[in-house]
């Protein structure tokens, strides 16, 4: 049986998700109001994909953008709404779920208000455990298939007329980008519903069990809140985290440089570097952490592995909220231990982030990724 979300769930979504959003994912306010909003007005309900029929349609719910505080964006809970409406519309067939493209600060709850409002399920399958910079990346293999799909995207800057509606048919290689030019006309950040699938290539294709991985993660995080160790108030929520992720505190130390600048492609992209000399250890950001290196240029981490930044306090940090000068304890959770979806695992979706970030990825991506992918969760 599916599970109904409620108020207990939102704020486990949110801090769960927030470790996932690996220093991107968007707004936990923003998370926490789309939540709120859906257990207030509905009852959306969490399933399986096993509780679907093999031939019912899953769309996938995403928020597009890189809102670090450095853009006029404005998302309201309608416009992913209307986004599910209008691909309905266009699809002539109604959609039975949604799955998200990726956890983080607020995509965690993206389906949900759709699910309140519409009764489209919330299906606990994600394209990626973890958040991600393009929507290729969480799109379950479809990246590279010639076969047209449909996108949809709404939202923007009201007082700035940014405002936008759009449905887009083709290849989705080809009308992703045109999503993401969308989302920076709006201001930055845009609601988006796309990519419908039948059941049946979800379940092959998707990580598994994605969303009960970030709420029983914010649960953890939550019951941990309320312990102190002689380490410190924060040590009790790290360890947690580590604990319930399977990971641990790759470095620790003081941000000497951050050089992340924002394009008009909607991406934030740069570095940020943490200590100093032989000591320096540098993540490459791509709106999320997208690799680590040493000082010697050696790689300790890369995408798809979930990089986080911690405070001290263990609250995940976003690349927009760090400032030379504060104190970071990275998170590596290495992708052998999470659920791996096609879509990261396929390698047309590398080469462009390459290209825009100028380090490989692909190349770690594929000389370590057990030949076995792991499915979700039990």
């Amino acid at each position: 049986m599916g599970r109904i979300l409620t108020e207990k769930d939102v704020e486990p979504a949110v801090r769960g998700g927030s470790v996932y959003a690996a220093g991107g994912g968007g707004w936990a306010d923003h998370g926490r109001m789309l939540g709120l909003a859906a257990v207030r007005i509905g009852r959306p309900e969490l399933v399986s994909v096993e509780e679907l029929a093999k031939d019912d349609w899953v769309a996938t719910a995403a928020a597009i953008g890189a809102p670090a505080g450095t853009t006029a964006w404005e998302m309201q809970g309608v416009d992913y709404v209307k986004a599910v409406r209008l691909l309905q519309e266009a699809m002539g067939e109604p959609i039975a779920a949604l799955m998200v493209g990726q956890n983080g600060r607020s995509s965690t709850l993206n389906g949900w208000l759709p699910s309140a409002i519409l009764g489209t399920r919330v299906l606990d399958a994600v394209g990626d455990i973890r958040a991600h910079p393009t929507g290729d990346m969480g799109s379950i293999g479809l990246a590279a298939s010639p076969e047209p799909t449909i996108q949809t995207a709404v939202g923007g800057n009201r007082a700035e007329n940014r405002y936008i509606e759009l449905v887009v048919r083709g290849a989705t290689a080809k009308v992703s980008p045109v999503l993401r030019t969308a989302s920076d006309m709006s201001g930055g950040f845009i609601a988006s519903a796309r990519n419908p699938v039948r059941a049946s290539y979800v379940k092959k294709n998707a990580a598994l069990g994605g969303i009960s991985m970030a709420l029983a993660l914010g649960e953890a995080i939550l019951a941990a809140e309320g312990r102190h160790t002689s380490r410190g108030k924060g040590a009790a929520v790290i360890d947690a985290i580590c604990r319930t992720t399977g990971g641990h505190i790759a470095v620790s130390g003081r941000i000497t440089k951050k050089d992340v600048v924002y394009t008009n492609a909607a991406f934030d992209i740069g570095t940020v570097v943490i200590g100093s000399g032989d000591q320096a250890t540098t993540l490459h950001v791509m709106n999320e952490y997208m690799a680590i290196d040493d000082a010697g240029g050696a790689r300790l981490a890369t995408f798809p592995d979930v990089i986080t930044t911690l405070d001290k306090d263990g609250e995940p940090l976003s690349v927009g909220q760090l400032r030379v000068g504060m104190t970071v304890h990275v998170l590596h959770v290495p992708k052998a231990i999470i659920p791996l979806s096609a879509g990261v695992l396929d390698p047309s979706v590398y080469p462009p982030v390459e290209a825009a970030m100028g380090i490989e990825i692909a190349r770690y991506v594929f000389e370590e990724t057990p030949k076995k992918k792991r499915k979700g969760r039990k």
